[in-house]
């Protein structure tokens, strides 16, 4: 039987974008072909710095066709997620070392519409995920340690990503990757089982768009 190619997903990461143009950028990726917006949520606390919030991503919502994907870097994410659903965002995941009730939670994504994902940090072992690998719609795993954009990438992820790969086994669950990701090793992170790119310098750091999602997607766009 001929093996189905799924298309890689490309997400830039808006907090690499010029924020003093934030619209232009959303809707000059748009144009370049990028599938779904990520955006850093980020509280001060769980991670050391302050993103975006709501009023943002409302505003956002506003002039894009693009899905939202929210990232939740915070301690308290329950308490938010009906105000995500209500400012436009359609995928939205939280850390698993954050969320001590992570069923109650995944399902409370769900029932406001959005797709469920979990996100680990690089120091957490995979094993974390393994009682709620059937309640996400995908698993986003940090190649940095979060709380600031434009870092390298920690050796030794591709590896990662292919033992969660085995775990996921014939599950409908993708891995959403973030950190790091750039053209030069896009291709090795699709191969380790990857199907979503977050895409931040790599991407907004470049002057063509639209010529780099290409590179991005190599032979699966």
């Amino acid at each position: 039987m001929k093996q189905i190619k799924h298309r890689t997903l490309i997400a830039p990461s808006l907090l690499a974008a010029d924020l003093t143009n934030l619209r232009t950028e959303v809707e000059k990726v748009e144009d370049a072909g990028a599938d779904v917006l990520h955006v850093d949520v980020m509280d001060g606390h769980f991670v050391p710095n302050l993103t975006f919030g709501l009023p943002v991503i409302a505003a956002i919502k506003k002039y894009t066709g693009l899905p939202i994907d929210a990232h939740l870097m915070i301690t308290n994410a329950d308490a938010y997620i009906d105000a995500y659903a209500k400012a436009g965002c359609s995928w939205l995941s939280v850390h698993v070392e954050a969320c001590p009730h992570l069923h109650r939670t995944t399902q409370h994504i769900r029932q406001n519409g959005m797709k469920a994902g979990v996100a680990i940090n690089p120091g957490t072992p995979l094993g974390a995920l393994d009682a709620i690998l059937d309640h996400v719609d995908f698993i986003l795993v940090m190649t940095v340690n979060p709380g600031f954009g434009g870092q390298n990438f920690i050796a030794g992820s591709w590896e990662r990503i292919a033992e969660l790969k085995k775990k996921i086994g014939d599950r409908p669950v993708k891995i959403e990757v973030d950190g790091g990701i750039k053209a030069s090793n896009a291709k090795e992170a699709v191969a380790a089982g990857a199907e979503i790119l977050v895409v931040g310098t790599g991407l907004f750091g470049e002057k063509d768009y639209l010529a780099t999602v290409k590179k991005l997607r190599g032979d699966n766009g």
